[in-house]
């Protein structure tokens, strides 16, 4: 029997070569299984870090997001963003000790090897270290302050596309736009700095190796005076390759521990950011104990619309109120005492309060807008910071708690102490701003509460809402919100009444539910939902309104004046203590009589606003049939169907999409990366082949001098030959081999330079670009095109384009090279390890084919599971006072959990995906090493290869199984960040709006339009050449400074007319004269700076009240007090720290919509335009307000033409002249007085509808 030692065994050099095969597996193993614990965990602590965030979330205080200290915007930036930072950090954090040990352990083995000289260059290595980590940290702070502007220009975007149609018609789009392009540029300036110090970091990584083993191999010769030989210069030469991936790991592990310090120090400070009180005072003992559960025995009142409001305040009779029993004190479901709330800032917003709301009834709030009636319901709710002052809730009785533990609140079956406390303080609370889930609408309205088919019926009817639902793609069931159709006002605010209607809670806070509605839905709403529905159901109920003619339905009456309450009592208690206020309604309701008297057509407003979400719904699902017709075309190429041509339809490379992306960078640039690119690579290989060459050289040379020398003289001889031989070699070997070194280190700086510039190049005109082709596209373009779907092409997508693809396309090309020229050195070693290659190569074009499709379905699929839960924290944050006012945070937060599991799955199999391909490939690379070995031992037994270059084809196939992944999954990630760029290509085909005109700027008079002469002559108009068209050969003659009145029934073309004076639509025949000068031939922004308009809808921006006045500063203050003064604002801009300049921020938030609506009314004033057009201007104004407004406009512009379009004829009775449209014609034209006196006339018709 024969036993081989160890050492004998590992002289074999086959034996080696599989040692090395099973070791690469082995670690590979190993490496791979511990990458998936530490990503497991990683999710895990995402998963804490957004439980954590939202339950802060429902504990923010309101004043917190109101005042802007905290934006919807920073709250996603927390969830999308921070939390990922300390994910990633998280990933990488093993490497913090398995780093040290890999440096150490390479430096060591290194000195074994090399002796000294080894030293010289892990000094290199441990002196550049620190630069490394120099510019690790400054990347992470230019990232940051790249965020900063890139949050800050995401803000501006969104404002322009929220407010676009006024932008448009002010022709302030250029003023917006080059203020998003100017923190463009500084986002840019940003970005230039973080792609040199990228392309800095990418080249001390590429440098560092180059400039160490040079340092290695010259200090060898100097130290030792010869060359080291080739097993081990070769070997040296594979720990420096070994030692790169660590030392690469070291600047990104820094960088991402800077970058998650800031995100723990942003998640601080939103932790310990302002929290709501305590929940105690909901609770709050009082000495009452009432008794709902028998009807107060006074009946509702049906609303008579034939007898006028005043006649009806005069015979009113008062709602007979419920006897109180012996033990009640008094009839009281929420009392206030002495309150004195604010929203933060030391000043009360409400002062001095002190009312009560009595139980089972129902109780009016009014006032002027801005007096605080919204704020004292948010004070009631405890949303308000009290400063003194107690708010007590009522303790329920026994048998309504027994009424509502037969309610079941969730699926599972719960005790029913856990149901009753859930539910026993709830308050349905509908708040002014509507605010809806994306979620159906049945969803909306039953809000988590269990389904009662004749309960949702019910309220379905009190709300007017089914000719609504009616109208939806998929009824009740349709999506609406974010992702969904998008609803007009009233449409949403109906479904948020519905809501409160339909929960079963004993209290019932309505804020001003009418302000979207128009009279007759109003009028349907109060007399079904709330006297009818919510009285029969003996619910207490607050209502905020404008509408003083219904407060003779009210039990209780709370009149408020700036912050305090006014009056509170009964209407009949009003009547006899203060007649000065009960005169002043009655003042303010012979006003809305004669509205009434007047009224138009039923549902006007609803019809329209039914009609606009019919056309906006046909126009998108058009669209969408559309993009389905070109999808199921690309589809019809293929005749098979079966897997595999799925699968090669998809792994299909998007090259198109590629060279688009490489284009838009600039020829020249794309020209300078290949060509450096190449040339490196190239000098790359020349270096190591350079030194195979000298180490072989050395070797060779060293036993031909023993070969000739006799035996006599042999040691003399010998030294002193070999010693020359040995100078000559390396004088010639090694100035080459510096100078090829140097020309690799310039050229790794010059391709990481060429590569990121390139990126930034293409970032900066595709962004330009995007921007000013939606800018300038026509309106009906943001009609059939999802705000949210805009919005993500300047948020998501430019943000992969600017710092995502720059440095994957840098990887990739060179993981690509790297294996290439990997490859080609083996072959040229080893010839016949080609054959073996060959499958090998086809077995990794199969995995890669498999492993790109599925990464980019589960990359789609980790996206779209992010999404919700990301709507779901905005949400969340916008409807926090209605979430808590409901108790449904349990609820919500339940929700967040099961969306937070679902992304986190989504997410884990992407990165078991990502360890599937990395162990497939590893395995292969191991099968190329070992390929490699057994060619060069059996090429070897021939002498083919030199020893050195044996060494070199070894380092080589090492490096092979490091960059194969990386070019399988660079490729997959560009694909999926390719789509970016297609996404943006899409959009940048819009066609956009004729600006220039057929006249110059320089022909239109300085002053037109002077007169205010408006001509119509035989007009067409269509939203879209596809579209029928809504205004059809329209004649009309407009004197100047004439007051117009424009009317008609809903859809016949009211609106349309008004867009057309601004050009806004498609005017396919005909044409409209003003001043003598046809609009169709003026420049776009000539045309719309020089007239007014007042939107139904207000639209503020961020910034100060003066921007908003006036962006383009042309005006002075003199001239902006005098428009705040006609629109009733001057006293109260006056009282705002800072006047003129006071800040309004995102979306006029800080002033109430009332306020809104008057900050645009001032903003028509100071274009002193000679004609004036008001759409329906006065919506959510109260009557005191709206009246002196009518007199100060028409005193205001007496001398100048004001068009109305009026949704309501009573508000052009007056008017000089007025047109009356019909489908699109124009049947009626003439004064109203001479109109009314046609009995037959359509006009007459509407006045007198309804009557």
């Amino acid at each position: 029997m024969y036993f081989m030692p160890v050492t004998q065994l590992l002289r074999h050099s086959s034996v080696l070569a599989v040692l090395l095969f099973l070791a690469l597996v082995l670690q590979r193993t190993f490496l791979q299984a511990s990458y998936y614990v530490t990503i497991e965990t990683g999710i895990n602590l995402r998963g804490a870090l957004l439980a954590m965030i939202y339950n802060k979330i429902l504990r923010l205080s309101t004043s917190n997001m109101s005042m802007g200290e905290m934006t919807l915007g920073q709250i996603n930036n927390l969830v999308a963003i921070e939390t990922n930072q300390l994910m990633w950090f998280l990933f990488l954090c093993p490497n913090l000790w398995a780093m040290p040990v890999q440096i150490v352990m390479g430096v060591i083995l290194l000195h074994y090897l090399m002796g000294r000289s080894a030293l010289v260059g892990a000094l290199v290595i441990v002196l550049l270290a620190p630069v490394q980590y120099l510019i690790a940290t400054k990347l992470a702070d230019t990232q940051k302050s790249t965020l900063d502007h890139s949050t800050d220009r995401l803000k501006k975007t969104t404002e322009i596309l929220k407010g676009i149609k006024l932008l448009k018609l002010y022709a302030w789009e250029n003023i917006f736009c080059d203020s998003v392009e100017d923190t463009r540029d500084k986002e840019l300036t940003s970005l230039k700095t973080f792609a040199l110090y990228t392309s800095m970091s990418i080249f001390m990584n590429a440098a560092i190796p180059i400039a160490a083993v040079l340092a290695t191999f010259v200090s060898h010769v100097l130290i030792d005076d010869h060359c080291p030989e080739p097993s081990k210069a070769f070997a040296a030469l594979a720990l420096f390759h070994i030692l790169v991936t660590p030392l690469f790991l070291l600047s990104t592990v820094v960088r991402f521990a800077v970058k998650a310090l800031v995100s723990v120090q942003k998640l601080g400070e939103f932790l310990e950011s302002d929290e709501i009180g305590d929940d105690s005072w909901r609770n709050g003992d009082m000495p009452v104990s009432l008794e709902t559960c028998k009807k107060p025995p006074g009946q509702t009142k049906a609303i008579n619309r034939k007898q006028p409001l005043r006649y009806q305040l005069e015979g009113y009779d008062p709602p007979s109120r419920r006897t109180l029993r012996p033990h009640e004190t008094e009839d009281v479901a929420v009392k206030v005492n002495n309150g004195f709330f604010t929203w933060g800032s030391n000043l009360s917003t409400l002062s001095d309060i002190n009312i009560r709301i009595p139980t089972g009834q129902l109780t009016m709030m009014v006032g002027q807008v801005g007096c605080g009636k919204s704020s004292l319901l948010l004070a009631m709710l405890g949303e308000m910071q009290t400063i003194s002052g107690k708010v007590f809730w009522s303790k329920l009785p026994d048998c309504e708690m027994l009424h509502e533990g037969n309610i079941s609140w969730s699926e599972g079956e719960e005790p029913v102490e856990d149901i009753r406390s859930k539910n026993r303080y709830s308050v349905a609370y509908a708040t002014q701003k509507s605010w809806l889930l994306n979620a159906t609408v049945e969803d909306n309205i039953t809000f988590g509460s269990p389904f009662n088919k004749q309960r949702y019926k019910a309220v379905i009817d009190a709300c007017s809402l089914q000719p609504d639902i009616d109208l939806l793609p998929f009824g009740d069931q349709t999506e609406i919100g974010e992702r969904g159709i998008n609803l007009s006002g009233g449409q949403r605010q109906r479904i948020c009444v519905a809501r409160a209607l339909y929960q079963n809670t004993n209290l019932v806070f309505l804020d001003d539910p009418f302000s979207a509605l128009d009279i007759h839905l109003s009028d349907h709403l109060m007399q079904e939902g709330i006297l009818k529905f919510l009285q029969d159901d003996k619910r207490t109920v607050v209502l905020v309104t404008h509408k003083l003619q219904y407060l003779i339905h009210a039990d209780w009456i709370i009149a408020m004046k700036d912050g305090s309450v006014l009056r509170e009592g009964t209407l009949k208690d009003i009547q006899t203590h203060d007649v000065q206020l009960y005169e002043h309604w009655k003042t303010l309701m012979n006003r809305q009589d004669t509205e009434l008297e007047k009224d138009p057509e039923p549902d006007c407003q609803t019809a329209l606003e039914r009609k606009t979400l019919r056309r906006a719904f046909y126009s998108r699902e058009a669209k969408n049939q559309i993009d389905d017709e070109d999808e199921e075309e690309e589809e019809e190429e293929e005749d098979d169907d079966s897997m595999s041509t799925t699968t090669n339809r998809r792994s299909k490379i998007p090259w198109g999409v590629c060279w688009r992306y490489l284009s838009s960078g600039g020829f020249f640039m794309v020209f300078l990366m290949v060509f450096s690119k190449l040339l490196k690579h190239s000098v790359m290989v020349a270096i190591d082949y350079w030194l195979a060459a000298w180490t072989s050289a050395d070797k060779t040379n060293s036993s031909r001098a023993v070969r000739d020398s006799g035996p006599g003289n042999l040691t003399g001889n010998l030294n002193l030959s070999f010693a020359t031989e040995e100078e000559k070699l390396d004088q010639y070997y090694m100035p080459v081999f510096i100078i090829l070194c140097g020309a690799g280190i310039l050229l790794c700086l010059v391709t990481s330079l060429s590569v990121e510039f390139l990126g930034l190049s293409a970032a900066t005109n595709l962004h330009h670009n995007l921007l000013n082709k939606i800018i300038h596209a026509p309106i009906r373009f943001f009609d059939i095109t999802p705000l949210g779907q805009i919005l993500n092409r300047f948020s998501a997508d430019t943000n992969i384009i600017d710092q995502h693809i720059p440095p994957t396309l840098e990887s990739l090309t060179r993981s690509s090279l790297l294996c290439l020229s990997a490859i080609g050195v083996i072959a040229f070693v080893t010839p016949v390890s080609l054959v073996a290659l060959v499958p090998l190569a086809v077995t990794f074009y199969f995995i890669q084919k498999y492993f790109r499709v599925a990464s980019k379905d589960l990359q789609d699929l980790d996206d779209s599971t992010q999404l919700p839960l990301l709507c779901h924290f905005s949400e969340t944050a916008e409807g926090l006072t209605t979430i808590r006012a409901f108790r449904h945070e349990a609820r919500f937060k339940q929700r967040m959990l099961e969306l937070t599991d679902t992304n986190n799955t989504a997410y884990l199999f992407l990165s078991a995906a990502n360890r599937w391909l990395e162990v497939r490939t590893d395995y292969l690379g191991a099968v190329i090493v070992l390929t490699a070995a057994i060619a060069s031992i059996w090429s070897f037994d021939y002498s083919i290869p030199s020893g050195g270059l044996v060494g070199l084809g070894l380092t080589y196939a090492l490096t092979v199984t490091n960059y194969l992944n990386w070019v399988v999954r660079n490729l997959a990630d560009l694909e999926v960040q390719m789509a970016a760029v297609k996404k943006v290509n899409s959009f940048l085909t819009t066609p956009s709006e004729d600006y220039e005109g057929s006249m110059g700027v320089s022909q239109v008079p300085e002053d037109w339009p002077s007169q205010g002469e408006i001509k119509i002559q035989n007009l067409c108009v269509r939203y879209d050449p596809q579209l029928k068209p809504v205004l059809k050969h329209v004649n009309a003659y407009i004197n100047p400074g004439q007051k117009v009145g424009i009317c008609g029934r809903t859809g016949s073309g009211k609106s349309s007319l008004s867009l057309a004076f601004f050009n806004m639509v498609d005017m396919f025949e005909g044409k409209i004269i003003i001043d003598d000068i046809d609009i169709c031939s003026l420049p776009l922004q000539t045309l719309r700076s020089r007239l007014s308009i007042i939107l139904q809808d207000p639209v503020l921006f961020s910034g100060s009240i003066r921007f908003n006045l006036d962006p383009e500063r042309t005006c002075t203050d003199d001239r902006l007090w005098e428009a705040l003064e006609i629109a009733q604002l001057k006293n109260m801009v006056k009282a705002l720290p800072g006047g003129l300049d006071a800040v309004v921020t995102e979306g006029g938030e800080n002033f109430s919509v009332g306020q809104r609506q008057l900050f645009c009314l001032a903003r028509a004033f100071v274009r002193k335009s000679s004609i004036l057009i008001m759409d329906e201007a006065t919506a959510s104004i109260d009557m005191a307000t709206e009246n002196i407004l009518q007199k100060v406009v028409m005193t205001a512009f007496a001398d100048r033409t004001v068009v109305t379009i009026a949704h309501l004829v009573s508000s052009i009775v007056e008017a000089e002249q007025v047109l009356v449209f019909s489908n699109g014609i124009l049947v009626e034209c003439d004064s109203a007085n001479q109109l009314l006196a046609q009995q037959d006339s359509l006009f007459s018709e509407l006045v007198r509808t309804n009557k």
